[in-house]
């Protein structure tokens, strides 16, 4: 039986994937969008996110990129846990989540993949590569998150929004209610 939450996050993680396998070696050092980070800190906060549910997900203690480790070897062992644990586990097991205890299922769809999908941006943004989202994860996302706008502003979250320009499309209206500047 599919799930659509497992196959639109799914897809989402692909695509950061995409960026991390199209990531020239002498990269991983350059500025990020997010304020102190480079590309590699990037994949770091996406990878340790991941494997951190996909071990949960399995019963198991996550474990973290260290910062010596070769980060497309941690990246691929981070999505390796990431994909066995939610194609494994059961999602309605309960997670440490950034607003507390949350159903694996609802970190999924509703923080996970929202988190992937714009750190799949910053990546890019941060590296010359393609800063292309899926139109129908953005769509997804940003209506999600709305609603939510007061909650998300908390520190360690998002920043402040930034003024779209005039005539933004849908992904740099996303990006900048995030705090990108696009």
């Amino acid at each position: 039986m599919s799930n659509p939450v497992i196959e639109r996050v799914t897809s989402i993680v692909n695509g950061f994937d995409a960026r991390v396998r199209a990531t020239s070696p002498d990269s991983w050092g350059k500025p990020a969008p997010c304020e102190g980070w480079t590309a590699r800190d990037v994949v770091v906060h996406v990878a340790n996110n991941i494997q951190r549910l996909g071990a949960g997900l399995q019963g198991q203690a996550p474990t973290e990129v260290g910062p010596d480790d070769d980060i497309v070897a941690a990246w691929d062992a981070a999505k390796a846990t990431f994909e066995q644990g939610v194609t494994t586990g059961d999602l309605t097991t309960n997670l440490p989540g950034p607003f507390g205890p949350m159903p694996a299922e609802q970190i999924l769809g509703r923080l996970v993949a929202t988190d992937v999908l714009v750190h799949t941006w910053d990546l890019a943004r941060a590296v010359g590569g393609d800063e292309t989202l899926p139109v129908d994860a953005v769509e997804g996302a940003y209506s999600g998150l709305e609603p939510m706008d007061a909650m998300i502003r908390q520190p360690g979250v998002f920043g402040p929004k930034v003024e779209p320009p005039a005539g933004a499309d849908l992904q740099t209206e996303f990006l900048c209610f995030l705090g990108r500047r696009v």
